[in-house]
């Protein structure tokens, strides 16, 4: 299967497993087969070693000292930044301001932009959000009575963009959108949203949290105004992540922590904010976990991207031309160009008693309703459970999935 695979999209899958230390293990007596990258990716070794190199032999405190592991320790974190910008297709490595997540990264946002915002200014999200991307607006909705508005989620899931359009007014000031849905896989028209929430003078802040990890992204082109990812998905340490913010908005927005190192002076009378990015990164940042998502970088950046995107599309082809032999069975989005993310639901069967039985079989996969109750809501589901694909799956995971899901099953129905 893997000789298969690699001829089909070009990448040696083979090798590529071979650099996860982790996919050796064997769970109840089974090879590991980990479906389950949606929610947190397995390191590579090149991560785990990078990490690890930083505690052993360069670790200290980044910016502020004039010894050698300082600066060391500084050059590795900051060449991780720039190795972010050119990864996401920023103009310049400021743009880039280093979070504990994704999640963070939203709250900042929220935070600061939404220091801007008075009662009755508007917000769109979609009906498939993450959370992370609902909550922090719901906030402002609350403290500031800032009305959010939901784009909803066409029976195919994808973003229903007339109705979109009609939610657009000139009290729209944000528009959150993902770029590849969590549980469905559906891929946002992104450039779309962007012109026409521009067109009102809304800002977009785009989830990159999935999209990154699963395509090429280049956020000049999209022409956002901010972009959020997250290491832990992209083969990166977990705790670390991002934000994009295009032209000025980094000098034109507050600052959302304060404390050490976002600062250029502080005096009784008032506090010099630091230069950006560093004005956002207030106190000690997660500085191997920094260095570790340079790696990450360097390794995903390594593969042939369109040929890692057409190798996870096959996989999840193959496991959804395998759910279609079972009956009763219901996958939440068929978007086409959706991206390797299946969610099913099958009647007579709970999520949660069917991902336990699957791992019995050794088959790592997530149910529950995914950080996404809204969506959840919108298709009248209480969970689902989710196969999510990377590049070191192979078709053979996909089959042992597939004879997992059948014995569960036959176990509960």
């Amino acid at each position: 299967m893997t000789a298969e695979l690699k001829t089909a999209s070009g990448l040696d899958v083979a090798a590529i497993r071979s650099q996860f230390p982790i996919l050796t293990r064997e769970v109840n007596g089974k090879p590991l087969v980990y479906l389950d990258s949606a929610a947190s990716a397995q390191k590579p070794e090149a991560v785990i070693e990078a990490v690890a190199n930083v505690w052993r032999h360069s670790y200290a405190n980044v910016h502020r000292g004039l010894h050698t592991l300082a600066n060391e320790a500084t050059e590795a974190f900051e060449a991780s930044r720039g190795k972010l910008a050119c990864f996401l297709g920023a103009a310049s490595p400021d743009q880039i301001v280093f979070t504990r997540g994704a999640t963070e990264a939203i709250n900042l946002v929220a935070d600061s932009f939404g220091a801007t915002l008075k009662e009755g200014d508007e917000i769109i999200v979609s009906q498939m959000e993450h959370h992370s991307n609902i909550v922090p607006w719901h906030f402002l909705r609350e403290r500031k009575g800032v009305v959010l508005k939901w784009a909803p989620v066409t029976g195919e899931g994808a973003l229903d963009m007339a109705a979109f359009d009609s939610l657009l007014t000139e009290r729209t000031k944000m528009v959150a959108i993902t770029h590849m849905s969590n549980v469905m896989g559906t891929v946002s028209p992104v450039e779309a949203i962007v012109e026409k929430a521009h067109a009102v003078d809304a800002a977009v802040l785009i989830d990159g949290s999935q999209g990154a990890v699963h395509m090429p992204v280049d956020v000049q082109a999209l022409g956002c105004d901010f972009y959020v990812v997250t290491g832990h998905k992209l083969y990166g340490p977990n705790g670390v992540g991002a934000l994009y913010a295009a032209g000025d908005w980094l000098d034109r927005l507050r600052p959302y922590q304060g404390g050490g190192e976002m600062i250029a002076e502080v005096r009784e009378d008032g506090v010099v904010y630091a230069d950006v990015p560093h004005k956002f990164e207030a106190g000690t940042p997660v500085i191997a976990e920094v260095i570790g998502l340079g790696a990450a970088l360097d390794w995903l950046s390594g593969l042939d991207r369109i040929a890692l995107m057409e190798h996870e599309r096959q996989l999840m082809d193959r496991f959804e031309a395998g759910l279609a032999d079972f009956d009763g069975l219901t996958i939440l989005g068929r978007t086409q160009d959706k991206g390797a993310i299946t969610s099913f639901s099958l009647d007579g069967a709970h999520p949660h008693d069917l991902a336990q039985l699957m791992d019995k079989y050794g088959v790592a996969v997530r149910a529950g309703h995914h950080c996404a109750h809204p969506l959840m809501q919108r298709f009248g589901v209480v969970g689902t459970v989710r196969a999510s694909f990377a590049a070191y799956n192979t078709a053979a995971d996909v089959d042992a999935a597939l004879d997992a899901l059948r014995k569960a099953k036959s176990f509960l129905i």
